[in-house]
């Protein structure tokens, strides 16, 4: 033990001694250099812990919650994933399961996805009947910001009858948004062919935007058939206005076609009416948050600097499917949703 305490001081002083040797070679200079350092470090750590604390303010309370989220369901192990599905499943028989399908959610994968609904789709089988369920399969998609009605097949037989539904337009879908501005007509139909796009910017990306067969000739105002582009889709939407206030308008809309992105798209670019948290269809040229007007920033009490994590506000609302007897779903509104139209003094249809 005194051998070993001995060795212990002979470590002391020499440790003490290559201390003292370094202060002297470093000089004071670099001593102070390397406090700063450390109290920039500190200060880096405090600055980021202040960043996390929760927000006191309620919108932006409530928009971190969202956001927050959405990147815990990328984060969760897959089992878990597929049990919140299972806790947002509406209905079942032995040809479907129908699910609430959450903001935030891919349905497939890709770069930067570490889950989607397709990759959980063996457990959920699994988890709704038992271990030697087979997987459950697609049958239509959803974007991943966009909520509500999903239906899923038990088998393929049962998948590609009901692709087959969507195909041939028998099934009925009804979204509800919350848009920028007012409609003109309030009402009406919106048929204009869409096609993808790369957009020339500073930032080069592709967008989904109109491709019209007609426009107007700017000498005398006339309506000119064009040349039609033959990459692009036919896109129909029906669209009527629920309510307006605070300058936005909460819409109930019809998709009769099935074209990517093709509601925001007839909305932003065809009635010159984006969804609310759509910041990728509020400008063409340029990928930046949405503006938005005074009225609308006042009750949502928001600044316009936060704007940008605002949601996108379309939902899933209902959907008929005429298998064998006609099914109805129908999906009340995310609580984001219902909390926006409360500020925004939008009323709710009461059906």
């Amino acid at each position: 033990m005194a051998a070993a305490g001995g060795a212990a001081r002979r470590c002391w002083r020499s440790g003490a001694g290559l201390a003292r040797a370094v202060r002297g070679v470093c000089g004071s200079g670099r001593v102070t250099a390397a406090l700063r350092a450390e109290e920039l470090a500190e200060r880096l750590r405090r600055s980021e812990e202040q960043q996390r604390e929760i927000p006191k303010d309620p919108t932006q309370r409530w928009l971190r919650e969202l956001a927050a989220l959405s990147q815990q369901l990328q984060q969760v192990h897959p089992n878990v994933l597929a049990k919140i599905l299972k806790q947002r499943t509406l209905y079942q028989n032995e040809e479907i399961v129908v699910i609430d399908k959450p903001y935030g959610l891919p349905v497939h994968g890709g770069p930067g996805i570490k889950n989607c609904i397709a990759d959980v789709l063996p457990i959920l089988a699994k988890m709704l009947e038992n271990m030697k369920a087979d997987p459950l399969h697609l049958c239509h998609r959803l974007d991943k910001e966009t909520t509500g009605v999903m239906v899923l097949a038990r088998s393929k037989e049962a998948a590609e009858k009901i692709r087959l539904l969507f195909k041939t337009r028998q099934v009925e879908k009804i979204y509800w948004a919350v848009v920028l501005g007012d409609p003109d007509p309030v009402e009406g139909i919106v048929e204009i062919p869409i096609v993808e796009k790369e957009v020339q910017s500073h930032q080069s990306h592709y967008k989904m935007t109109l491709a019209p067969n007609y426009r107007l000739r700017l000498e005398d105002g006339k309506v000119m058939k064009i040349r039609k582009n033959r990459n692009a889709e036919s896109a129909v939407t029906r669209y009527h206005r629920l309510a307006s206030a605070s300058a936005c308008s909460l819409l109930e809309l019809q998709p009769i076609t099935g074209v990517k992105h093709q509601i925001r798209v007839h909305l932003a670019y065809g009635l010159g009416c984006p969804i609310l948290g759509d910041h990728k269809y509020s400008h063409w040229s340029k990928l930046a948050p949405q503006k938005l007007p005074e009225l609308t920033l006042r009750r949502l009490k928001l600044e316009q600097s936060k704007a940008r994590h605002l949601p996108l506000h379309l939902h899933a609302h209902r959907l008929r499917l005429p298998l064998g007897q006609p099914l109805d779903f129908v999906c009340k509104l995310p609580l984001f949703f219902q909390k926006t139209l409360r500020k925004l003094e939008l009323d709710i249809p009461k059906d």
